[in-house]
């Protein structure tokens, strides 16, 4: 035998399969359990008094263990059933069940029967390795990458500040207590169309001094919204936010109901606030009563100071949809943030969208065919720029993004494939199937029809401007946001969200990304990291209007309504 280890507390185990140990006989069994408790001096004796024959067994008991053990050694590597154990000391953490090391002194009497349970214990508590590395340290990059989609941009100190000027104030007393003059206008469109003309109402109402009438909201002809002001906004905060802006009423006084409104139909766009006043301000004065149709873009975007951040004041602040609104979408909110964050896709892929916008869907022949229809038939649907051919429009930017396009961009920016999305917008030509290669790749896929109980929104089925205020909300409150086309709804959530602190807006760069969805040789990691780069400075960071002239200051907050005096701040 080798020489005994100098450190006798240590014990080395070989565990060995329980076929094996079955396979021998109840006697030898007790044999190689009992031989070894003997004192060398009983065991003295018991050689001097066997006989023949008990000498002939013990050899071929020692040849059979001898075997046996060589057999274990040539086996060691191959036989997926026996598994060796490092050396254990008594003093150290002791046996192994379940996966847990157990502390406490290794109990010598039991460790020949112990070692297969250890042996199939430990074999079902091994973590699988794939090329060296542990399953649970796998996909460390993907995670960070994941990390990242979620990662808000920073707002570098941005905060609301809407400090009117002296002047401003002054004038205040004076407007705020007219009750000659009334400003009444008729606004139209889809919800968030109507957001807009109902801000630069209030603006005009301060430039002429006058009071406002409550805005009216036109019977939406294709939708065929009924919806008047108070059933979509909450009319109380209205008017109490502005108290010291605009004198807002109900309803025409007794003393002017039966005037006759001067009607202006034919307001130019962008006209500016000296416009407003040589045009209106005498005719008002004379009847009393001026009426407006049709305001959307008509009033500048470049404003005096103080106006624009009335402009802020009225879309940040004084417009709050109505408490059934704010409650039934907050639920929705709830619901998708119960499992952790989510985003938000406003999908422009209507019928009537790929009509106006001069685009095709792309999902078959059939579909395109239709599209190009209904154009022929109502050429008046299209917007500018008639004589370019679709293939241009698509390069130009100027059509929607289609289910694919959303997926692989949302793929290469590094969007999770159990990432939650809430969609808004109306039923896309095609339905389902024009969803496929978007829900395929990202499974939670939901609007308000599968977030809510149908007794909740069913008191709103055919008021449509409530419906989008609900998805406004959810969307707004998402923890990104993308459109998949620009539009009334997408500019007002980016200007909200940055007024809120600069949340992650995704803002799709379709003239330079569309070439390279068109290109099928260029490698998945290739396109990713083009696609990335062209987004770095598009994801909701703070942008100065004063470099985008004309733009509108309720989507572009900065400067006149968010301040910052740091000096990274003077940097963007």
């Amino acid at each position: 035998m080798g020489k005994k280890n100098s450190n006798s507390k240590k014990q080395c185990y070989i565990s060995v399969p329980s076929q094996i140990i079955n396979s021998l006989s109840t006697s030898s069994l007790q044999s190689l359990l009992d031989s070894p408790k003997k004192s060398s001096k009983t065991y003295n004796k018991y050689l001097s008094l066997s006989t023949y024959r008990s000498s002939k067994k013990l050899w071929l008991l020692a040849i059979f263990l001898f075997g046996l053990l060589g057999m274990l050694k040539l086996n060691f590597n191959l036989n997926p059933l026996i598994v060796s154990y490092p050396c254990f000391s008594s003093q150290s953490q002791g046996l192994v069940s379940n996966g847990v090391l157990k502390s406490g002194v290794i109990d010598r009497e039991k460790e020949n029967v112990v070692e297969d349970v250890i042996m199939n214990d430990s074999v079902q508590s091994l973590k699988p390795i794939s090329n060296g590395v542990l399953k649970s340290d796998e996909g460390f990059g993907e995670g960070n990458e994941e990390v990242e989609f979620w990662k808000q941009p920073d707002g570098l100190g941005y905060k609301p500040c809407l400090d009117f000027s002296e002047d401003y104030r002054k004038l205040t007393t004076g407007i705020v207590s007219e009750r000659s003059k009334y400003l009444m206008v008729v606004v139209s469109g889809g919800m968030n169309q109507q957001r807009n003309q109902i801000v630069d109402a209030v603006v005009i109402a301060r430039i002429l001094g006058a009071a406002l009438v409550v805005p009216i909201l036109q019977v939406n002809v294709i939708w065929g919204d009924e919806s008047e002001f108070s059933d979509i906004f909450d009319l109380e905060h209205f008017k109490n936010v502005l108290a010291d802006d605009v004198h807002i009423v109900s309803s025409l006084p007794s003393t002017h109901l039966m005037t006759r409104p001067v009607e202006q139909k034919s307001t130019p766009h962008h006209v500016s606030p000296s416009w407003i006043r040589l045009r209106y301000l005498r005719k008002l004065r004379r009847e009393g009563v001026l009426l407006l149709r049709g305001l959307d873009s008509r009033l500048s975007k470049d404003l005096p100071s103080d106006l624009q951040k009335l402009r802020c004041k009225v879309a940040f602040r004084a417009l709050r949809f109505a408490p059934p609104i704010v409650e039934l979408g907050n639920k929705l909110t709830e619901r998708m943030r119960s499992k952790g964050q989510y985003l938000a896709l406003h999908l422009r892929m209507e019928k009537d969208v790929w009509v106006r916008t001069g685009c095709l869907p792309g999902l078959s022949p059939k579909y395109d065919e239709m599209i190009n229809n209904e154009r022929i038939q109502r050429p008046e649907l299209l917007t500018a720029r008639s004589n370019m051919s679709y293939h241009d429009r698509k390069l130009a930017g100027l059509c929607p993004l289609n289910a694919y396009e959303v997926m692989r961009l949302l793929k290469a920016l590094g969007a999770p494939r159990d990432t939650r999305i809430y969609w808004a917008g109306g039923q896309p030509l095609g339905g389902k199937e024009a969803l496929q290669l978007l829900t395929s790749e990202f499974p939670n896929f939901f609007n308000k029809d599968d977030l809510a109980l149908p007794s909740e929104l069913e008191p709103f089925v055919k008021k449509a401007s409530i419906m989008a205020a609900i998805d406004y909300i959810v969307c707004e409150s998402s923890d990104v946001f993308m459109p998949s086309h620009g539009g009334n709804m997408g500019h007002a959530i980016q200007g909200r969200r940055a007024y809120a602190g600069h949340k992650k807006y995704i803002t799709p760069n379709k003239r330079h990304m569309l070439p390279l969805f068109l290109d099928s040789s260029l490698p998945e990691p290739e396109f990713n990291r083009i696609i990335k780069e062209l987004h770095q400075d598009s994801l909701g960071q703070p942008e100065l209007r004063t470099s985008k002239v004309g733009r509108d200051v309720t989507k572009y907050p900065i400067p006149e309504c968010m301040c910052n005096n740091s000096s990274d701040a003077r940097a963007i």
